[in-house]
Parts: structure tokens; sequence; C-alpha cells
């Protein structure tokens, strides 16, 4: 619940305030004062994130024959250690990786995350868990809201006005939503208002009810991990239709630049027209 409060501010102070909105990212000027009172207490992000880096990359072979597809090179420095700069930028440096194949790559360089400034821990996939499985490994490491990403994607995104759309909806997971211009590849998000209703997986292109996809990274509430099966599951089929179903999913839209690196024709254009954070 919101009050009003009357405030004297310096002149100059003020004009700076003012100057930062711009009516999509900061509304007004009280919507600019709230963020800026927010991120001064330092409740204007998660603590903690987990990426999830344990797939196979099997489209990627011969290149994931010997190193795991989030350690494939854009921009000479690993697609992991990007989201890692994501992370570390907007002031989350707690971070678990999930590893799998070729695990020990990604430990041997990255280590516990201190050259790079940031808290690096691991937790082991000894099979493949898919994107919810992992999550069963973090009952005793998570117990506040957390973000959970694909670790072989590139995106550039305010985490810290997500938190706030999650924290002022008061949903219990948020998905980072992406345009596409050819949604036909992906799961495309049916929406009510900033509520996703469902995904329609794959539709054509001409009857797709959207353009917006997953962006592969996602807000979530402790109680997500009591949703989670044991052994390998997928969020998108697991608790996703759950939360819709109570209307507690929702759809976080960003204009920032995302990549799927998934295809090596994906893979080649990331490396082409990925600008890095802005």
């Amino acid at each position: 619940m919101k009050e009003r409060v009357t405030l004297t501010i310096e002149k100059g102070v003020l004009e700076k305030v003012d100057n930062s909105v711009n009516g999509i990212d900061v509304k007004n000027r009280s919507h600019a004062v709230e963020l800026l009172l927010t991120k001064a207490f330092g409740e204007n992000k998660p603590s903690k994130a987990v990426i999830l880096a344990g797939g196979k990359g099997a489209r990627m072979k011969p290149m994931t024959n010997f190193l795991p597809k989030p350690m494939l090179r854009i921009n000479d420095k690993p697609i992991l250690e990007h989201n890692i700069e994501l992370l570390k930028r907007h002031g989350i440096k707690d971070i678990i990786i999930s590893v799998g194949h070729k695990g020990d790559k990604i430990k041997e360089y990255f280590g516990d995350g201190s050259q790079l400034g940031v808290n690096i821990s691991y937790v082991e996939e000894e099979a493949p868990l898919g994107t919810g499985g992992p999550l069963t490994l973090l009952k005793d490491k998570v117990d506040s809201t957390f973000i959970l990403m694909n670790g072989d994607e590139l995106k550039d995104i305010d985490l810290e006005d997500m938190f706030m759309f999650h924290r002022k909806n008061k949903g219990v997971a948020t998905i980072a939503l992406t345009t596409a211009e050819d949604p036909s590849s992906y799961g495309v998000a049916v929406m009510n208002g900033n509520r996703i209703m469902t995904f329609i997986e794959k539709p054509n292109k001409k009857a797709a009810p959207s353009n917006l996809i997953s962006a592969g990274l996602y807000i979530f509430e402790p109680e997500v991990l009591k949703m989670v099966p044991e052994g390998f599951s997928m969020v998108e089929n697991y608790v996703f239709p759950r939360l819709a179903s109570n209307d507690k999913l929702l759809g976080y839209v960003f204009s920032g630049q995302w990549f799927d690196t998934g295809t090596p024709e994906r893979f080649s254009n990331a490396e082409r027209e990925w600008e890095g954070l802005k």
C-alpha cells in the first residue's frame, strides 16, 4: 500500500530527478523518487542468482565436444561470463551455477568468482536435469527471492526494474519476455494484461497469438522450489502451468538485446550482432 507524502527537495536535486523520467522505465516524478529510495536501501534486486549451465549442447556439436555450450565465446569471452557481468552490473554477486556436461571447464575458468568480483558456488547435475531439476538441489541454499537464468543466451535487461515489477505485482514467478520477428521456433506467451495465461509452443508465424517469447530469465519466490519434482523436469511444463492457472505468473517485457545461441546459425548471428551490455 502506498501513502502520499510531501517532500522539500533542493531545486538542483529535483531537476536531476525529473531528468530521469522517460515515461517508460521511469513514469513520473513520484516513480523516480520511489526508485531512488528503493535503490538507496538496497531493496531493488534479489540477493542471489542461479545460472543453468548443465546442458549437453547437442545441436552445437562438434564445438561442444570439448566445451560446455555456455563456455563458447562471443566477443572473446564465454557466453556465461556475459551473464555473470549482467548480474554484477546490477549488484547481484552471490551466484550459484548448476553444472553438468564438461562442468570442470566452467569451474576451472571461473573458480570462486573472486577474479570477477563475485561469489560463485556450484551444484552438480550427475545427469541432465533440465530447467527445473536443478532447483531441487537448491532447497538448502535459497530462502529468498532469486533469479534463475539460462547460461547459454545473451541478454541485456534492467534486472532492478524487473524486480520492482515482480514485487509490485505480487507474482510468485516473473518471466522476462522479449519479442521475436518470427516466434514460430519458440513458446509464445498468451497474455492477459501483465499476467501470462499460457504458452503456445512453436505456432505457425501467422497464427501466433503474439510475438512475445521467454528470454530464459526468471524471478522466483522460494515457494517455487517446492513445486519441482525430483529428477529431470522443465519449469515450462511443471511449474508455469500451475502458476498461470492461479494467476501468479507474470510477464515482464523488455526491449534490450537478446540472442539465442542454441544452433550454429543463431550462434553466428549473435557473434555478428551482440553489442555487449549497454
